[in-house]
């Protein structure tokens, strides 16, 4: 089974740079287009405007605020670029190779999923991966944001990086689920690393704690879905992860192999002999009993 990805629409740099200027369904249609690159080359307008949630005239209005005559101009842009991307056939083609289809769909499913997790560590992504895992390895204090679907993500980085934790540096999830409020903030600067992971539809109190966080000079990180997320302009480096899913829910697998890549950054460039600081911790805990053992 072939697998295909188009990173960027061809006019993706265009999109970003006139996105806050645009009236709001515009936006929303250009939301679609940057992170739906492959939709707009193979459906049709009135297809995409319906899964975009905007009228297809919307749509028509998107292409000539671009500067096109219309929006097959802007579909033969798309069609041309995924044509130079493909390397094999699509992977949708696959889900009918199986007579199995339950089996087909779970190679399907783990396939794109493998792709995804695959371009993390493509040249452009690592080279972000990179400079955010030296911001964190030289940060003071670092904390971890998420609400909702991102909690998750954001706690398991914490957990992860407690282990690179050393002298008086603390190591801290924020947030009401965590039992640490954002007054945990109050008095970080300049010298700590704000990680916030939001996914669309940004939870408010994430995108203002960011920000604030930022006011105070605190340098943020950011692992978002995409390009025009509000993260963006808050974050001093920014990871952008794919979310789409092949099933009705929007997946944070993406997202955990981010975090994990940047612990595992991190610690390269960290003075802490990570792995020596895992095996310490894990002996004390079973020491406490922490962990199940079988009876003797």
């Amino acid at each position: 089974m072939g697998y295909f990805r188009m990173e960027k629409g061809p006019l993706a740099e265009l999109l970003v740079e006139r996105f806050e200027n645009m009236p709001p369904q515009l936006r929303v249609a250009a939301r679609f287009v940057l992170d739906h690159p492959k939709d707009v080359a193979l459906m049709s307008m009135r297809e995409q405007a319906q899964q975009a949630g905007v009228s297809h005239s919307t749509m028509m209005r998107l292409a000539r605020w671009l500067g096109l005559e219309g929006y097959e101009d802007m579909r033969s842009l798309y069609a041309r670029a995924l044509r130079e991307t493909i390397a094999g056939e699509p992977a949708r083609q696959g889900i009918q190779q199986h007579g199995d289809p339950g089996y087909s769909t779970a190679g399907f499913v783990t396939g794109t999923l493998a792709a995804q997790i695959s371009g993390l560590g493509e040249y452009g992504n690592a080279i972000q991966f990179i400079a955010a895992a030296d911001l964190l390895a030289r940060s003071r204090n670092l904390f971890g944001l998420g609400s909702r679907t991102a909690y998750p993500v954001a706690s398991h980085f914490i957990h992860v990086m407690s282990f690179l934790a050393r002298g008086d540096r603390k190591v801290t999830l924020v947030g009401e689920m965590a039992g640490q409020g954002v007054d945990t903030l109050q008095h970080a600067g300049p010298s700590d690393v704000l990680l916030a992971v939001a996914m669309s539809p940004y939870e408010r109190t994430t995108i203002e704690v960011a920000r604030q966080s930022a006011r105070q000079g605190v340098r943020v990180v950011a692992i978002t879905d995409s390009s025009v997320s509000p993260l963006v302009r808050i974050a001093q480096e920014t990871i952008i992860v794919p979310s789409d899913s092949q099933s009705f829910f929007r997946s944070m697998v993406p997202a955990f192999a981010a975090v994990e890549l940047l612990a595992a950054l991190t610690a390269v460039r960290s003075e802490t002999d990570a792995a020596e600081r895992v095996k310490q911790l894990e002996e004390e805990l079973a020491f406490f009993g922490i962990y199940w053992e079988p009876p003797r």
